[in-house]
């Protein structure tokens, strides 16, 4: 039988990416999608959602009703893991992201807001719904600055390295660290 990609065969190499190939790697993940699963705890237990994000750099937003199940659950405990994949056509194509940080919901009001809010495209979700252009959204913009990235690439096997590589932002500079 023939195999189309022989080196996933075997056990898989152990060697990392160097810190700004991994965190490009991340980045393209995040800018190539726009929908993730966002996992919150509330009193009836794990909530897993599927939300569409916008990002910058590592944080990913969403808007939502304040009175959703999601954003109860946030407020009474802001700790997420947050799952984007690409879509998966075999192994080899395998990719995607378990994002791990603390939601913030920020509003206009905020000092942070117009930071995050400049790369928010809700525009299109306004168009699709016919809504105003001139109306942006009322909802809290919840912000997740992530705290560490478990990122899967069954790709990186044919150049040697772990499909599965770890990010970690350093919390004295923001920059991430392995």
């Amino acid at each position: 039988m023939a195999v189309t990609n022989p080196w996933l065969a075997g056990p898989s190499p152990t060697k990392r990416l160097p810190r700004e190939r991994l965190a490009e790697r991340i980045l393209n993940l995040l800018s190539s999608q726009n929908m993730c699963v966002l996992a919150t705890t509330g009193p009836d237990g794990p909530l897993a959602t599927p939300v569409r994000y916008y990002h910058l750099d590592f944080a990913l937003m969403f808007t939502a009703v304040a009175t959703s199940p999601k954003m109860r659950n946030l407020a009474a405990d802001p700790r997420v893991s947050i799952g984007v994949f690409a879509p998966l056509v075999g192994q080899a194509s395998s990719r995607g992201a378990q994002v791990f940080g603390q939601a913030r919901s920020l509003e206009r009001d905020d000092a942070a807001f117009d930071h995050y809010w400049a790369a928010f495209r809700w525009q299109s979700d306004h168009v699709e719904r016919s809504r105003p252009l001139d109306e942006p959204p009322a909802g809290p913009l919840v912000v997740v600055e992530a705290e560490r990235i478990v990122y899967t690439e069954h790709w990186l096997r044919r150049d040697g390295y772990a499909p599965r590589q770890f990010w970690r932002r350093d919390p004295a500079g923001g920059q991430a660290v392995q």
